[in-house]
């Protein structure tokens, strides 16, 4: 019961943190303005994503996308919301990957709904060259998938090698 609180925690504090973030944003940077943080490396940019993660499909402006999306997202919710509580509570590196995944899911999910766009800030650069922007959410979704993709590779590959 206490792993599963943990958890559930984890998933509440990641989520407050990207929507903290998110109303942050919206309250002090107009928006399409930018705040140079770290010269030559890294702004604040107030970006309204009516796409995918960073930024894919926004540009279709296409409200057939924006359903697909939403569905999309709803799917992928329910099933990491399903695995999540199929895995067991000891196997915490996986949990805590799909408690990565499934915060972030929810809260650019939450803003789909409700705004009708995801709201991106993250802009990472080396000269003129950006990285597309994002957000914490986008983050974790991608950090916890690289873990999960870590996680299955290694497993996978330890059940497969030969025993001595």
């Amino acid at each position: 019961m206490k792993t599963r609180f943990f958890f559930f925690l984890f998933i509440l504090l990641m989520f407050i943190l990207d929507q903290v973030s998110k109303i942050f944003i919206v309250r002090n940077l107009p928006l399409s303005s930018s705040l140079n943080i770290i010269p030559g490396f890294f702004n604040l940019t107030h970006i309204h994503n009516r796409g995918a993660i960073f930024g894919f499909l926004s540009q279709s402006g296409s409200q057939l996308v924006h359903y697909l999306l939403m569905f999309a997202s709803l799917v992928a919710l329910s099933l990491v919301v399903y695995y999540f509580f199929k895995t067991p509570p000891e196997e915490k590196f996986l949990k805590i990957s799909l408690s990565l995944i499934l915060a972030g899911a929810l809260g650019n999910l939450i803003d789909r709904i409700f705004r009708g766009y995801v709201i991106d800030f993250l802009d990472f650069y080396v000269k003129k060259w950006h990285w597309p922007s994002f957000n914490v959410a986008d983050a974790s979704v991608s950090i916890g998938a690289v873990f999960l993709i870590f996680i299955l590779f290694f497993k996978r590959s330890s059940k497969c090698s030969p025993s001595s």
